[in-house]
């Protein structure tokens, strides 16, 4: 039954997209968007293409994935450049950090849509994400950018299953957030704080860790990791290694949050 009606989603993903006719994918490498730029190659092939922005707040190792899993795909990939860094609203780091940014990349898209006359911007928002405090979501509104796996009624579980049986090398993905989000709110996001935390990230995602996010604390980093990777953390000289090459990067001291890895966890001032 379970599978019967998982198909009907997949279907109507789809319908929806050929219906489209052309869409732009707003595409970061992570499941969902992955998931939906693969749909739309698959119905649309050369009238689908995804695009990738590259600003300081996208660590290169997503980026590098992004290509990688596009190409798999078969799928058109393409990047454009921004820089949250030059708007004074996102840069002050308030509730709405997340609208700004995506209004900044939504509009960028839409430039795109409108040059290439490509009828819809899509992205990847799922069903489950609308039960989330999402300033992202609103922005997406505003700019007129359809969510097709929310239109198809499909959630993150329907998605990961989906996703392997299309062969999908990233169907198990951990979920991914800019980097910004790492900086606790109220705190003057910079260039030099968003390259420490993506080069502190870069060193646990070396050790093989998966679910796991490096939260910049000033002098502080706080390191937070899944319960069921804590121990391999404490594995010989592992902890040490790791707190070493930190404080390398311009860290004072390394901690680690003992709740464990907390998806969209507040950071705290």
């Amino acid at each position: 039954m379970q599978t019967h009606i998982l198909q009907q989603k997949l279907d109507q993903l789809r319908t929806l997209l050929t219906e489209m006719g052309s869409v732009v994918v707003a595409y970061s490498g992570g499941i969902d968007s992955t998931f939906v730029l693969k749909v739309a190659h698959d119905q649309l092939h050369e009238k689908a293409v995804g695009i990738t922005a590259i600003s300081p707040t996208f660590p290169s190792i997503e980026l590098e994935a992004a290509g990688r899993v596009a190409q798999e795909i078969g799928a058109r990939h393409e990047t454009v450049q921004t820089d949250q860094l030059t708007i004074d609203d996102f840069v002050k780091n308030d509730a709405n950090r997340c609208f700004h940014c995506k209004t900044d990349l939504y509009q960028l898209l839409g430039n795109v849509r409108q040059s290439r006359a490509v009828a819809y911007v899509v992205d990847g928002t799922n069903l489950d994400d609308l039960g989330d405090d999402r300033p992202g979501i609103k922005a997406a509104r505003e700019w007129g950018v359809r969510s097709p796996l929310v239109e198809a009624e499909l959630s993150k579980s329907d998605i990961r299953i989906l996703a392997k049986e299309l062969g999908l090398s990233n169907w198990d993905k951990p979920a991914a957030a800019c980097l910004s989000s790492r900086i606790p709110r109220g705190i003057v996001i910079t260039s030099a704080q968003l390259s420490r935390v993506e080069g502190a990230e870069a060193v646990l995602h070396h050790e093989g860790f998966r679910h796991f996010r490096v939260r910049n604390h000033g002098e502080i980093a706080r390191i937070e990791l899944a319960q069921e990777e804590l121990p391999r953390l404490m594995e010989s000289n592992r902890c040490t290694e790791i707190s070493a090459r930190l404080k390398e990067l311009g860290f004072k001291f390394v901690t680690v949050d003992l709740e464990g890895y907390r998806p969209g966890g507040v950071t705290l001032s």
